[in-house]
């Protein structure tokens, strides 16, 4: 395997770098992409001399994709360093180390040391590369931040307040790739969220592996209900959105918190994983679906403006047509505004990987058809109770659609929105509309006072 050694020159301190996966990621490739500028260098998709591929590991198919991802990227840029990171690379450095090209491996905790492992990579004389640090994640005891500044080019960015889950779903693989619940430290949570709201962003979205367990391995009182009261109290933020949490982790403070602050978003994403609650045991979930119905009756009680979306897996081992139809039929019951639909996928080491009853592919693409039915009768069904309402919304980008040119931005309930725009730049602000119309690409809205 070739030795790949980028230009010395200043002009070719040049990266980019690739996320996969989740919310989390996204923070992660920011802090990547801060860590690297912060030490002279300049990001450029085009030409760079190191290239960054942080992945996801959740599915097979998210295997693949960065697989296919390193292949693509070495025929693009021969001379490149190509450095795989984060979940996948925790998972199988093996398997990524038979690839042709790459030349740098790096664990969840690892991907900190990046510049570190770039300079060990070009100073030694590495034969058959890749060099690989990947510690076991099951020893990491503590937070660590990538770096201290992430750069994020939206105007919602993203703060990552926790790392680690111990809940070991039966099907997950994500507690053997992340390790135990780690919290940020509510003082630094404060910082880098104050330094988020300096650089203009209006909106902070809350995110983690596990965001509602944070605080369980800090001191007495700094839960997340504590975290977000003083992320509330800082000056200048606008919108404070939660990531996904887990049913049982609704506190009654959190609930109460939920219902009490505006500037929380009223919008809610609570797993779900099934509507069957034969199902819902064998996956090692800590819930039935009484009680998951029960939690969003009582949030709606709180506060009758949420949002609810969730997440549900099809095709897990030993599923039956019937408990498939319960999840359907308990689906169609619940006050969803979207739904994320993933089939069953097959991790080595997790507990569902070893069980008999496997369903073939062919069943799992079925019923997920069947319930991404469901999820646009429901994301069209949401969309048009909106009509009519005020809504307020967070300006993003200007998007040519049909002919047409649009500020596209996102409600605090998270509905994608349009508004007919004519400025060259865009609002990078919030605007209070009125909902006129919910299309296949978003409600089309027009300025409250017009």
């Amino acid at each position: 395997m070739e030795k790949h050694i980028p230009a010395k020159d200043d002009q070719r301190r040049t990266f980019a770098i690739h996320n996969f996966g989740c919310k989390v990621n996204q923070e992660e490739g920011g802090a990547l992409a801060a860590l690297f500028c912060r030490q002279g260098w300049r990001q450029d998709n085009a030409d760079p001399a190191l290239i960054i591929i942080n992945t996801c590991t959740v599915t097979a198919v998210a295997d693949k994709k960065s697989r296919n991802l390193i292949r693509r990227l070495r025929r693009e840029h021969p001379g490149a360093v190509i450095a795989v990171c984060g979940c996948y690379a925790q998972r199988a450095a093996a398997e990524i180390a038979a690839l042709d090209g790459v030349d740098i491996i790096a664990g969840v905790e690892e991907r900190r040391y990046l510049p570190q492992l770039l300079a060990e990579y070009l100073a030694e004389d590495l034969l058959q590369p890749p060099l690989i640090r990947v510690a076991p994640i099951a020893d990491a005891k503590a937070f660590h931040r990538i770096a201290d500044a992430n750069i994020q080019g939206r105007e919602r960015a993203y703060l990552k307040i926790e790392d680690g889950c111990d809940q070991f779903c039966h099907y997950c693989v994500i507690p053997y790739v992340r390790g135990p619940v780690r919290s940020l430290p509510p003082n630094q949570a404060l910082e880098q969220a104050s330094a988020l709201i300096d650089a203009g962003h209006r909106e902070i979205v809350l995110s983690g592996i596990h965001i509602g367990a944070y605080g369980q391995d800090l001191p007495a009182g700094q839960d997340l209900p504590a975290l977000l009261k003083s992320l509330l109290a800082l000056p200048g933020l606008g919108r404070l959105r939660l990531g996904s949490i887990e049913p049982q982790q609704f506190t009654p403070a959190l609930r109460q918190l939920i219902a009490e602050e505006p500037r929380i978003c009223p919008h809610l994403h609570i797993p779900l994983q099934s509507g069957c609650d034969r199902t819902l045991a064998a996956m090692g979930r800590r819930y039935d679906t009484a009680a998951y119905a029960a939690l969003l009756d009582d949030l709606l009680s709180l506060r009758p403006e949420l949002a609810f979306t969730t997440d549900v897996i099809v095709g897990y081992p030993g599923e039956s047509a019937e408990d498939f139809e319960s999840t359907a039929a308990f689906i169609r019951s619940l006050p969803l505004s979207a739904l994320h639909v993933f089939p069953y996928s097959r991790r080595s080491g997790t507990v569902a990987a070893s069980l008999t009853g496997q369903l073939p592919n062919s069943v799992k693409e079925e019923r997920s058809a069947a319930l991404l039915a469901i999820a646009r009768e429901k994301a069209l069904s949401f969309g048009r109770s909106q009509e009519g309402k005020c809504l307020d919304m967070l300006g993003e980008e200007i998007a040519e659609l049909d002919g047409k040119r649009w500020l596209r931005g996102r409600a605090g309930n998270y509905l994608n929105l349009l508004l007919p725009w004519d400025q060259p730049e865009p609002y990078r602000d919030f605007l209070a509309v009125i909902g006129e119309k919910m299309t296949d690409k978003g409600m089309v809205v027009r300025l409250q006072n017009r």
